[in-house]
């Protein structure tokens, strides 16, 4: 059986290059100076402009959908959008495409059209009206016979409604025989009013903008209508589809099939009466608790722009600086300046493991700032408050990552555990996984390793656990008073494992080096060829030497039964997290009710590596 027509997009195979489909509207527009007044070709710009406005529109409707830290309490459908749903809409603006085209064959077509009058007031109530009495009952129709049909249904709606979560972007999710019956929809007011004689280039803007504007919002997921506005004018609950009554078309199916006006749905039998009862509770806010928190914090200004909200796609995978984020940089910069003085933990991200959810929370601090010496308490603050918000929501677990349990920030976690006593949320640092992924990544039999950062948190614990091996450690430290600290730690039997080095090229010749420290081109010179770099440090060392190989941040892939899971943790591939926001993961599902704050203790590292393999989470 051969494809249905117009079931798939002519350009699929394309890829990015789909936007060479406008090349002849661009090469056209420079060729006859479009931008100057007296242009003949001057419609062009303005098509291409309106396409830009267009796109411009469902990204904005996007941003603020995924605006979880504004948005979370009024969410219709309460899911993650996952990878799947993220991958399944990345091509959402092909219909722009296909509109660009379809209106150019018609100005081409209708030389008229191109000599238009900028604003025509009397065009706008005649396109309401065209609208109200013939767009949406033929979409009405058209809609409900795409349901009515299960061989339509399958071979051209289905698509649209694969997707669990409503975003902006799945508006643009659907068919070309679907969009080009939209987009012939959508010029009939046009035409009645270039019929009328009363057309203008401000209605087709005015027109299309808040046609685009209108779908956005009803598939944006967050109830932007306050309830008491269709109790205090009922009539509204017929003129206006909220994101609760759309959200329920993509739960029920067979109902609410209107695009704008629900009036149609009352006509034609098919409107869900509990819509606004459940759009008057969405709209007052629901409460979710999270039962554990990864306390996130900004790595650098660029990073920054690596959520979901800025850009979906990009933020669905893996971080690293791309040319399209440059002309972002200065907004970017600015907004850190903002977060810098607003100073309120917020939420970014959310998905649920076992049924239970999830959530991201970001301190408002970019790295470089955890080295002011100035910024230490106020960064503390914001940590100490994020702590005792969940512990009052009634989070179970909080996860410190990377710098905000930096041991010269606040002890590893132990500033907050002390001075609060009776938190019943459990602070956890994740480090107990960390070092034994780092742990587990060095090869069986390995007689000797070289260790910097060894007095820091991980490395005292990773020095300890391999001496008890039997494995000599050379630990790379000036101060002999530290380093006789850790050594009398270990058994008697085993200090004599434990080796202080105070220089680089007493390493030359060996070849595991586990990097807690940050290392120079310089000092990495003296690692000998074919040596490899396990890192626990922040940020990663850069692999300079082509003769030796470079370990990433210890992480680990989460369970496959992890749901709404759709953006990635800074470089790391998708479905990978952290060792430290595993730990804390680890440390939830087990039901562990001790703090892991503080130094790491030894005796639990084979104790949690075994509990996060039996939970399935595995190495990355």
């Amino acid at each position: 059986m051969g494809a249905a027509f117009l079931a798939s997009w002519p350009w699929d195979n394309l890829g990015f290059y789909k936007y060479v489909l406008y090349a002849p509207l661009v090469g056209k527009a420079v060729a006859s100076r479009a931008w100057e007044a007296g242009s003949p070709d001057r419609w062009i710009l303005l098509l291409l402009l309106l396409v830009a406005l267009r796109a411009l529109t469902y990204q904005l409707w996007t941003s603020f959908s995924n605006m979880l830290f504004a948005t979370r309490r009024r969410r219709v459908v309460r899911r993650g959008v996952d990878f799947h749903q993220i991958d399944r809409e990345w091509d959402w603006d092909n219909f722009l495409i296909l509109h660009a085209l379809m209106a150019a064959a018609a100005l081409y077509a209708l030389p008229a059209l191109r000599r238009l009058p900028l604003w025509d007031a009397r065009g706008l109530a005649v396109a309401l009206l065209a609208h109200a009495a013939a767009v949406e009952p033929l979409f009405y129709a058209a809609h409900r016979a795409l349901h009515a049909s299960g061989r339509l249904y399958a071979r051209y709606h289905a698509l649209h409604h694969a997707s669990a979560v409503p975003q902006p972007f799945t508006a643009g999710l659907a068919t070309p025989l679907e969009h080009v019956v939209l987009g012939a929809l959508a010029a009939l007011p046009l035409a009645a009013a270039a019929a009328a004689g009363c057309a203008s280039v401000g209605l087709a803007f005015a027109y299309v903008l808040a046609f685009d504007c209108l779908r956005a919002m009803g598939h944006c997921n967050v109830e932007v209508f306050p309830g008491e506005l269709f109790q205090a004018v009922p009539v509204l609950r017929y003129i206006m589809a909220t994101p609760t009554y759309h959200a329920i078309h993509h739960t029920k199916r067979d109902a609410n099939f209107c695009l704008f006006m629900p009036l149609f749905d009352l006509l034609g039998g098919t409107l869900d009466h509990h819509s606004w009862e459940m759009q008057k509770q969405t709209s007052a806010g629901v409460d979710e608790v999270p039962d554990f928190v990864f306390l996130a914090h900004v790595v650098d200004v660029m990073q920054s722009l690596h959520v979901p909200f800025v850009l979906r796609t990009f933020a669905s995978t893996p971080f690293s600086v791309q040319l399209f984020l440059l002309p972002m940089w200065p907004f970017a910069f600015l907004v850190m300046l903002a977060m810098w003085g607003w100073s309120k933990t917020f939420v970014i991200s959310c998905y649920s493991l076992r049924g239970r959810l999830h959530q991201i929370w970001a301190v408002p601090r970019y790295g470089f700032q955890y080295f002011l010496p100035f910024a230490k308490d106020g960064i503390n603050k914001q940590i100490e408050l994020a702590i005792l918000r969940a512990d009052k929501m009634g989070v179970k677990v909080l996860s410190l990552a990377a710098l905000n349990k930096n041991e010269a920030l606040n002890g590893g976690g132990t500033l907050f555990v002390n001075k609060h006593p009776d938190l019943r949320v459990r602070v956890v640092h994740g480090n107990t996984l960390t070092a034994a992924v780092i742990l587990n990544e060095i090869p069986a039999g390995m007689a000797e390793v070289f260790l910097t950062g060894a007095t820091s948190k991980l490395g005292r614990a990773i020095a300890l656990y391999l001496c008890r091996k039997r494995v000599r450690v050379m630990m790379m430290t000036l101060s002999s008073e530290r380093f006789q600290k850790i050594q009398k730690e270990a058994p008697p039997e085993s200090q004599q494992y434990l080796v202080q080095v105070t220089k680089y090229r007493s390493a030359q010749h060996c070849r595991t080096w586990i990097v807690g420290k940050w290392l120079s081109p310089r000092e990495q010179r003296w690692a000998p060829p074919g040596t490899h770099f396990h890192q626990f440090v922040v940020p990663p060392i850069i692999g300079l030497r082509r003769d030796c190989t470079y370990g990433k941040l210890a992480a680990m892939r989460l369970p496959k039964d992890v749901e709404g899971l759709g953006a990635c943790e800074y470089s790391l591939e998708r479905g990978v997290a952290h060792a430290c926001h595993a730990g804390g993961i680890v440390h939830f599902l087990e039901g562990y009710k001790h703090h892991e704050v503080g130094a790491i203790d030894v005796d639990r590292i084979d104790v949690v590596w075994e509990a996060a393999l039996r939970h399935g989470l595995r190495p990355a």
